[in-house]
């Protein structure tokens, strides 16, 4: 047998091992970044070639990473892939014209530059393809939710599932959204470059929405075997830094990464060994991140600049309340009280009104907070989300009533989807029913 018919010697188990971490980094990390580079150079209206080839890259990386190792710089690789790839397709669609000719010319060129900067001075490269992005997602001709959507799969690296979770719809509902978008983009000939300064402000408030979204997804994940995405959590606050550096002046923009930050900061202590939750009370406050809230307060204290208080300003509020509270008894529940007070009063969504029930039966009992309970509008909506139930439950327990809280911690436990919630939730439905039963 021909020695140089051999097929090529798979890695040892240690280069497979480094070859599996580097594309998991390279598809949690820099897929969003490597789609807003090559979109740069493709034109927007090619995004969705864009998302495609930066995908076909991956894949042929995962392909032969493992038998050639990791290269000595992996996102010069994927770009360099991505590259071909996109030119290849643009050569093989019919009815080649002079136009598109001149075009792939110039997308050989813009992305050759782009693979020729991958220096020290990539991160200012990426910095600015993602900028240029996130306000090109958030294009006028796009309806608010669909401009969420599209920054979440684009930039975030969200599944559809993710998203569809995020916007309580179906899969399907938000796959014919994000295919729209991508049409929509093609027929307007969305630009790459930065929209004039007027246009800024809706653009941005959309890009905090989606942050908004992305951080949450990280710290309460709403499906998989884990209850925290941690990755997802880093991704946002450090998307919110970027904006927060381009425009310094954006106290909303703060006033999101302080509360992002505050609450990233309780991360290490959410969950014990096994993955089980932590509740606050529970929590090990030594183990918070510092340097998170340090961060936290500095953005609080530039957003408090000007007259201005969104929601974000007061969701940072509440959360620099647990922040500055050295163990749960020390907690200001009045002041957070307060807080939700003034959110209600500017949301009055069914979650909103079901967090400051909470807040109102740690400062006035438990009684009180069931009343807030039943008196919250659109109740309905709530009917399959399992914290309500779990809050009922509860509050029904410290209430001294363990046959209606046996009853709503059942429902909760059958509505939780994480493992985690299920296993917190059936410990509080056995105590409850153990509490039930006659003597």
């Amino acid at each position: 047998m021909n020695p140089s018919s051999r097929a090529p010697e798979r890695a040892s188990p240690a280069r497979e091992r480094e070859t599996t971490e580097a594309i998991e980094g390279l598809f949690r990390r820099q897929s969003g970044q490597l789609v807003a580079m090559v979109t740069r150079y493709l034109g927007a209206q090619h995004l969705q070639l864009a998302e495609d080839v930066v995908q076909d890259a991956l894949i042929r990386a995962m392909e032969t990473w493992p038998f050639t190792g990791v290269p000595e710089d992996p996102t010069a690789w994927v770009l360099h892939t991505a590259r071909r790839r996109a030119l290849d397709h643009l050569r093989r669609r019919s009815r080649w014209t002079l136009k598109q000719e001149q075009l792939a010319a110039e997308i050989d060129a813009g992305l050759g530059v782009a693979v020729s900067q991958l220096t020290p001075d990539i991160d200012e490269v990426i910095t600015d393809s993602q900028l240029r992005m996130m306000l090109v997602c958030c294009h006028p001709a796009l309806a608010a939710d669909v401009q969420v959507a599209l920054i979440l799969k684009v930039l975030c690296g969200f599944g559809t599932a993710e998203i569809a979770s995020a916007f309580f719809t179906t899969e399907t509902a938000i796959g014919k959204r994000l295919s729209r978008a991508r049409q929509l983009l093609r027929e307007v000939h969305a630009s790459m470059e930065f929209p004039a300064p007027e246009d800024f402000s809706p653009r941005l408030a959309t890009v905090r929405q989606a942050l908004y979204l992305l951080f949450n997804e990280g710290y309460k994940a709403s499906r998989g075997r884990s209850l925290l995405r941690e990755e997802f959590c880093a991704e946002a606050i450090r998307l919110g830094e970027l904006l927060a550096q381009a425009f310094p002046t954006d106290t909303s923009t703060r006033a999101l990464l302080a509360l992002m930050c505050l609450n990233a900061a309780r991360l290490p202590a959410r969950t014990d060994a096994t993955g089980g939750i932590l509740i606050l009370d529970k929590q090990d406050r030594s183990v918070w991140d510092r340097a998170r809230l340090s961060r936290g307060f500095e953005h609080l204290a530039a957003s408090a600049v000007g007259s201005d208080v969104t929601l974000y300003h007061l969701e940072a509020g509440i959360a620099a309340c647990h922040g500055l509270a050295a163990s749960a008894e020390e907690t200001d529940w009045s002041k957070i009280l307060a807080l939700y007070n003034e959110l209600v009063a500017r949301d009055s969504s069914p979650v909103v009104q079901l967090n400051r029930a909470v807040a109102l039966a740690r400062v006035h009992g438990a009684s009180a907070g069931l009343r807030a309970l039943h008196e919250i509008l659109d109740q309905s909506a709530l009917q399959e989300y399992p914290f309500f139930h779990a809050v009922a439950g509860q509050l029904w327990m410290e209430a001294g009533d363990a046959e209606n809280a046996s009853r709503a911690l059942a429902r909760a436990t059958e509505l939780a989807i994480l493992p985690a919630e299920k296993a917190l939730l059936g410990q509080r439905l056995s105590l409850s029913s153990k509490r039930s039963k006659p003597k």
